[in-house]
């Protein structure tokens, strides 16, 4: 009689347990898209990036600041914020990962300023294309969870956003923004005292706010390489024309490139800003050797095969790619 009872017990407390379960949210099911296999491949090849160029672009990482409230004190500045830094190591990484570009950091320029300075020239940060400035815009942490009986789930939620700026060195202008969102959680239950425990997941800002820059990559990466490649010529001796810019930056010995003189710069009646005018094109160089242990001192050596470039202040003068080249 009694192990009838305690049988009787037992099932209804299974039951109970059963029944008063909190469980983790269950694993979606697979379901079919609502549009063809080849429409997403479509889909799929507009947002890939197109192929990687020959030569990279130099592109200077500035200033992020955490324009949220989360992570703030009274005895932190923008330049020592934690998660704005961490959105500029994080941008940083991403970009170096992409091995289309060279990537410097200048933390402690504001907002280009220093940079005329430094270089003697207007707002010029010489050997780089672009400069990136950005801001962590939105960013929040919340936790929800279920109980039932001797059991309970916990759901960690970040979510950030994140905007990115593209500045022109040469005038300070910012010409393209960029806003991206991401979020990350962790999940875990617990049956009457087994099972995992969600403590605090220290990792998920830095997955948000990864998630959030993957958002925006591609977009930045295509508005980039937009930008045309360019160097500068450091000197011209004995015959020889030394430029900046070597084999990390994709150079070899034997390439070609076109030697151009900037246009004359005017100002717009209708905006008030400076414009520069076509350059034009007035040597072609071959390289020769190339110079310099590391991105930030390389440098190449080339001789002119066609035009002269005696009559030219180096000053004036910049190297691009070749028309023909791709």
């Amino acid at each position: 009689m009694m192990n009838k009872k305690l049988r009787s017990s037992v099932s209804c407390v299974g039951f109970i347990l059963i029944a008063g379960c909190a469980t983790v949210d269950k694993q979606p099911q697979a379901v079919e898209a609502p549009v063809s296999r080849e429409a997403q491949l479509q889909a799929q090849k507009q947002q890939a990036l197109p192929p990687k160029p020959r030569l990279k672009r130099k592109i200077a990482i500035g200033r992020f600041s955490n324009e949220t409230r989360y992570g703030r004190s009274l005895l932190r500045d923008d330049e020592n914020d934690p998660l704005g830094k961490q959105v500029s190591d994080i941008l940083a990484g991403r970009l170096v990962e992409s091995d289309r570009f060279l990537v410097f950091e200048r933390p402690d320029i504001n907002k280009l300023k220093t940079e005329s300075e430094l270089t003697g020239q207007t707002l010029n940060l010489v050997g780089v294309d672009t400069m990136i400035f950005g801001s962590l815009t939105e960013f929040g942490m919340n936790t929800t969870g279920k109980k039932g009986f001797l059991s309970s789930t916990k759901k960690q939620t970040a979510e950030a956003s994140v905007e990115l700026r593209l500045v022109d060195v040469k005038t300070g202008r910012i010409f393209f923004t960029a806003k991206g969102s991401g979020s990350a959680s962790v999940e875990s239950g617990e049956i009457a005292g087994y099972g995992s425990k969600a403590s605090y997941d220290a990792t998920l800002s830095d997955k948000a706010i990864d998630a959030a820059v993957s958002d925006v990559l591609n977009t930045l990466i295509r508005k980039l390489e937009e930008k045309t490649w360019k160097t500068s010529i450091l000197t011209i001796e004995n015959g020889q024309v030394y430029i900046s810019g070597g084999a990390h930056q994709g150079i070899s010995k034997g390439d070609t490139f076109a030697v151009m003189k900037r246009g004359k710069t005017v100002k717009s009646p209708q905006t008030g800003l400076d414009i520069e005018l076509p350059a034009s094109n007035v040597a072609s160089i071959e390289i020769l050797s190339l110079f310099g242990e590391d991105e930030a001192g390389e440098g190449s050596i080339a001789r002119v095969t066609a035009g002269d470039l005696s009559a030219y202040d180096i000053n004036d003068l910049f190297i691009t790619e070749q028309e023909n080249e791709s």
